[in-house]
């Protein structure tokens, strides 16, 4: 992956919600066996974001942005 972190802070709040909403939305992102409605998804989101938990970064290749937990970190080094 070529990314690049985007300190989440300085998007607009509409930005940070549409790429956490199209994150938690992806296929594959699957939450068990009960529904869980989006607004809880990004809430969940958010807070790990909040604590540091989660990176934001734009892969130059995708063309997208991705979320990283930051102890998988390494994967993009």
């Amino acid at each position: 992956m070529n990314a690049v972190e985007i300190p989440w802070r300085e998007l607009s709040e509409d930005a940070l919600q549409g790429v956490i909403e199209e994150f938690v939305t992806r296929e594959g992102t699957e939450y068990g066996e009960r529904e869980v409605a989006l607004a809880t998804k990004v809430a969940q989101v958010q807070r790990q974001l909040e604590r540091g938990e989660l990176l934001l970064f734009f892969d130059h290749d995708s063309s997208s942005c991705q979320l990283l937990r930051r102890e998988n970190l390494a994967q993009l080094q």
